[in-house]
This record gives C-alpha cells, sequence and structure tokens, in this order.
C-alpha cells in the first residue's frame, strides 16, 4: 500500500488541519505499518483527536499509535495479514493462543444459529441465561500466560533456584500453629476489606517535584508548627542530629470493629514480597510456583507487595528487555489475577519504591490497572505504600519498604537491658504512630512530606503489621501487634520465604483484648 505525505496532507486540509511535514511523514509511516489506507487513517485519528480533546502533536500521534492502532491490531490480528501472503508474521505462544481463542468463539457463535450435528457436542451449549465468558480463560496455564520469551531476549530459568531441595520448608512459627492444616476457603466466606486513611487514605496519582525549594520549606514549617504540640509530647529532638528519637511515647489505640466488617470466622492470609524473579533470570519461576502455591492452599487472602519488576535487576539496568516496563507489569499482574481465578483468593497489590515503571515517590500511589477483566473487580484490590487495610476488623498495617534496614543502619545506641534490634525498629514505628518514623531519609529514598504527613502517618495500631525486609525473617509480638517479616520471594539466585497467617476476630466485650492472630509461618517457597 502506497500512501504519500502529499495525500494526507490534502486531506487532513480538508478537515482544516493543517499540520508540519514531519507529522504527515510520520503519518504516512503508520499508515503502511498498520495497512491502512489515506481516508480511514484520518478518520481514526480525528476521532482520537476529538476524544481526547488534543491538538496534532507528535506526542499525539505516539499516543494514537500506542493506545489505538496497536490496540486495534493485536484484537483483529487475522484481518492484519494480506491474503497473498505466506504467512502472518512472527507471533509468541501468547498471540497465537489469543487468535484461536477468537477464532473458536466467533465458530461457536455461527454453531449457535446452525443445525447440530449428529456427532457428539464438542463445545458448551450457550443461552442467554447461561453465555459464554472468558472465564475458560483462567484454565490457561500460568505458565502459557507469562511467557517470558516474549520480553527477554535470554529467558533461561536460573539453575540454583530450580536445584533447590528445601521447598515448602517452615523456618519461624508463631501462635498456635502446630498442627495446623494451612488452607482456607478461596474467598467463599464474607470478606470485607477496607482501606483506613490518616484523615484519608491514598487513593489515585498525585504531582510532585513542581514545587520550588522555598514552598517546600514553607509547607515543612507549617506542619512544624501545626504538630508542635504533638512534637514536644513524643519526641525530643537532639542537637546537632536531625534524627527524630522517641521520648515515652505511646502507640495509638487499636481500632474497634463495627458490624459492617463482617463475621468472626477464621481466615487465611498469605503475604508475599518480591522481587518474583531471580537476579540471574527474568522466567518468573518463583512467582508460577506462588500461584501454584496460592491455587493449592486456597488462601482468603493474598496480599502481594512489590517489586513486580524489580529496578534494582540486572536486565532491567542495563536495558535488556525487549518490551515496555509498563507491558511487562500488566503481564505479570494478568497472569496472577488469571491463574489464581480458580482459587477464589482475594487479591491485595502494593506497591514499591522498586518497581521499575511506578512513581519512585513516597508515599506511592496505588497501581493503575485499566485492563482488569470485570469478574475480577470484586477480588483484586489495588492500595498505595504505606496502606491500612481492615480485613472483617483485623487491621494490617502494609509497606513495601525495607524500614528494618534503614532505621537498623542509623541506630548508634540502644539502652542497656533492652530487647533485641528487630523488637526496637518494630517499637519506633508504633510509639512515633509512623510508617516511616526516620529523618532524614535514606539516601535513595524521594518523600513528599506534604502527602507523607496526609498518607503515611499510623491511622490506629495495627493487628498485625506486615514489614519485608532483606533481613532475617520473623514473628514477634510487639505491644499487642503481631509483626511479621515475610522475607522476600527470591533471595539473588535462589528462593526466599512467604508468610501465611490464620487470623479470627475476637469478641468485643469486657475481656482483656486479644490478638486477632491465631497462628503464622514463614515458608519457603
Amino acid at each position: 500500500m502506497t500512501v504519500s505525505a502529499q495525500q494526507l496532507a490534502k486531506e487532513l486540509e480538508i478537515f482544516g488541519l493543517d499540520c508540519d511535514e514531519s507529522l504527515t511523514e510520520k503519518l504516512a509511516e503508520l499508515c503502511v505499518l498498520y495497512e491502512q489506507d489515506v481516508e480511514g487513517m484520518v478518520g481514526e485519528l480525528l476521532t482520537y483527536t476529538n476524544t481526547k480533546k488534543d491538538c496534532l502533536t507528535s506526542e499525539t500521534l505516539s499516543s494514537f499509535e500506542r493506545e489505538f492502532l496497536s490496540k486495534r491490531v493485536s484484537r483483529v490480528p487475522r484481518h492484519s495479514a494480506s491474503k497473498d501472503s505466506g504467512h502472518a508474521g512472527a507471533r509468541d505462544i501468547v498471540s497465537i493462543q489469543e487468535l484461536l481463542e477468537v477464532e473458536e468463539e466467533d465458530e461457536t457463535l455461527l454453531n449457535s444459529y446452525a443445525t447440530p450435528s449428529k456427532g457428539s457436542q464438542k463445545r458448551a451449549v450457550t443461552t442467554p441465561e447461561t453465555p459464554l465468558t472468558k472465564r475458560r480463560m483462567s484454565t490457561r496455564s500460568p505458565h502459557q500466560l507469562l511467557l517470558p520469551s516474549s520480553f527477554s531476549p535470554s529467558a533461561t530459568p536460573s539453575q540454583k533456584y530450580n536445584s533447590r531441595n528445601n521447598r515448602g520448608e517452615v523456618v519461624t512459627s508463631f501462635g498456635s500453629a502446630q498442627g495446623v492444616s494451612w488452607s482456607g476457603r478461596g474467598g467463599a466466606g464474607v470478606i470485607s476489606l477496607k482501606v483506613l486513611g490518616c484523615p484519608e487514605s491514598l487513593t489515585g496519582s498525585y504531582k510532585f517535584m513542581f514545587q520550588k525549594l522555598a514552598d517546600i520549606r514553607e509547607v515543612l514549617t507549617c506542619k512544624i508548627e501545626e504538630l508542635g504540640s504533638e512534637l514536644k509530647e513524643h519526641y525530643k529532638i537532639e542537637a546537632f542530629t536531625p534524627v527524630l528519637v522517641p521520648a515515652q511515647g505511646v502507640p495509638l489505640p487499636f481500632y474497634q470493629p463495627t458490624e459492617e466488617d463482617g463475621d468472626f470466622e477464621q481466615n487465611m492470609v498469605l503475604v508475599a514480597c518480591g522481587p518474583y524473579t531471580t537476579s540471574d533470570s527474568i522466567t518468573y519461576d518463583p512467582l508460577l510456583d506462588l500461584i501454584t502455591t496460592i491455587n493449592h492452599d486456597r488462601p482468603d487472602v493474598c496480599i502481594l507487595f512489590g517489586p513486580f519488576l524489580d529496578a534494582k535487576h540486572e536486565q532491567v539496568e542495563n536495558c535488556l528487555l525487549t518490551s515496555p516496563f509498563e507491558d511487562v507489569f500488566k503481564q505479570c499482574l494478568r497472569t496472577i489475577i488469571e491463574g489464581t481465578r480458580s482459587s477464589g483468593s482475594h487479591l491485595v497489590f502494593v506497591p514499591s519504591l522498586r518497581d521499575v515503571h511506578h512513581e519512585p515517590v513516597y508515599p506511592q500511589p496505588p497501581f493503575s490497572y485499566s485492563d482488569l477483566p470485570h469478574e475480577d473487580k470484586k477480588r483484586v484490590q489495588l492500595v498505595s505504600e504505606p496502606c491500612s487495610l481492615s480485613l472483617n476488623g483485623v487491621v494490617f498495617g502494609l509497606t513495601s519498604t525495607d524500614l528494618l534496614f534503614h532505621i537498623g543502619a542509623e541506630e548508634i545506641s540502644s539502652s542497656s537491658g533492652s530487647s533485641d534490634r528487630f523488637s526496637r525498629i518494630l517499637k519506633h514505628i508504633l510509639t512515633q504512630r509512623s510508617f516511616y518514623p526516620l529523618y532524614p531519609p535514606q539516601e535513595d529514598m524521594a518523600i513528599d512530606y506534604e502527602n507523607f504527613y496526609a498518607h503515611a502517618q499510623l491511622p490506629v495500631t495495627p493487628d498485625v503489621l506486615i514489614i519485608p525486609s532483606e533481613l532475617r525473617y520473623f514473628v514477634k509480638d510487639i505491644l499487642g501487634c503481631v509483626c511479621v517479616n515475610p522475607g522476600r520471594l527470591t533471595k539473588g539466585q535462589v528462593g526466599g520465604t512467604y508468610g501465611r497467617l490464620y487470623i479470627r476476630r475476637q469478641t468485643t466485650g469486657g475481656e482483656e483484648r486479644q490478638s486477632p492472630c491465631v497462628a503464622a509461618q514463614v515458608v519457603r517457597i
């Protein structure tokens, strides 16, 4: 198909659009690439620009190609190839599988209007009461959903990870975990997930790096003046040291459940933290093993922390991936959501500052995933980093930032006879009522303090605090809060650990408060 820039310029002039020669040449290239004629391409471009209310610029053309043309071709790929061509182009197994599914759905639709043959019926009969849905896609193996060769030129599995012989080993326990059969109901019971905020939760992205330095100083000064009385009561500021030191601080009261928080049934919660690939491979084998575990144990809720595509991975740092970071992340989430659909488990995704495609500013807004299927919206929740989450009245404090490592590196002294280092650090978090009670932060931390004071404070003392770290895994009861470091799913080239908990909200009354965490374990993947 031959399309010239002059033809496109004349067609655009009809609609009163006068653009540079470079834009028309770029548009001509898109016509050839996506096999469009002049009238069709200009019509689609005008529809796109009117919908977006954008001017015709190079950025608009790039967005038009990315958001419209590429998706249009991927949805109807069987029409993009000429009948005279010998092949339809190179495709990976995922694209081929989607092609077969589209053709099978079309064929099923035609068969529903035709007279059935005498032979056995291979496909299920669909009626208006029982329509054909895409739920059948959940039967596809996660290995087919996540094909590393589609975004990495070298997708060799990690030999050290696959040769491990300690999978499933319990490395630490808490509570009455002995003899417990770890299995949930797959979300079959009443699951109430509610995000708590102080004063409100962070639900969307916000602007950062658009203020002058003087403006930021003014914001900090105002915040300190507003919190002056509280700072005097709970903190003291040492001379020549900008680090806030706790001074007889006390944690906030625990959350008081209401009738809206659901029943008192026991629930199983699985927690895991990325990276989900080993350092020497991008095959996501640990993630696929975790999906297998979820489908086997069927936990009621799975809390998954980033990074899902680690900014510190060697192939990411060296720009060796063949697909954009955003596409790899979406494929990863799609694998988790569709791969665990048969389990029925509720999924909670918490971002990380190491997620290469996400905003690297603390606190972080939730992930955005516009491709979430309608049937999965009730069981998938995207939350911010950090976040306080109520699960049937049991409050979970969630953070993916390695605060244990950050504070541990700054600690220079401790009182005699004090508990272990982890317990001291965890007490800082609970008594200072902050998910990140360290100032100044670690060098690689970028904090927006205006949003920090609004969204990174503890609204209540959590019943369970999940705080993943590079440091050794543990489960500890600190001031009535069960603190869990499940470790990371991978440690370099070898497998790491994940956590699992049984929780049950206690009845409210005059009795002394009991921890809702019945049992907890940290297990090797």
